[in-house]
């Protein structure tokens, strides 16, 4: 139940995360602001807006680490998961694989086989 949850927290984050670096302009967009392109007119006022971006994107980034180390926590601890190499019908899967197989008897042809011409 909680890897789960952890699973969607991730996925939730990752996607936030991408959206908000997707909306933050680039160090050149301030240049045109400069020029009156209109940014001081936002919402958040005219550093406001990169301002809020950026701590909300440190603070999801924050988010997606510390939920990261969980899940591999939970994943290193978990009594279901496992390597295949410490279930105990692997090792005969392993060994019967690992012999080789029995060569055929080889046949030659005798003098009878051969057609004649």
């Amino acid at each position: 139940m909680l890897y789960s949850l952890l699973i969607g927290l991730q996925v939730v984050a990752a996607i936030a995360i991408i959206v908000l670096v997707l909306l933050q302009h680039g160090k050149g967009a301030d240049a045109g602001a400069a020029f009156g392109s209109g940014a001081s007119g936002t919402v958040f006022g005219a550093r406001g807006s990169s301002t809020f971006l950026s701590r909300t994107t440190g603070v999801l980034a924050a988010v997606f680490f510390l939920n990261s180390l969980g899940l591999a926590y939970l994943s290193a601890h978990s009594s279901a998961g496992g390597s295949v190499v410490d279930q105990p019908g692997a090792q005969q899967v392993i060994g019967a694989a690992s012999k080789p197989a029995p060569a055929a008897p080889a046949t030659v042809p005798t003098q009878s086989d051969v057609p004649k011409q």
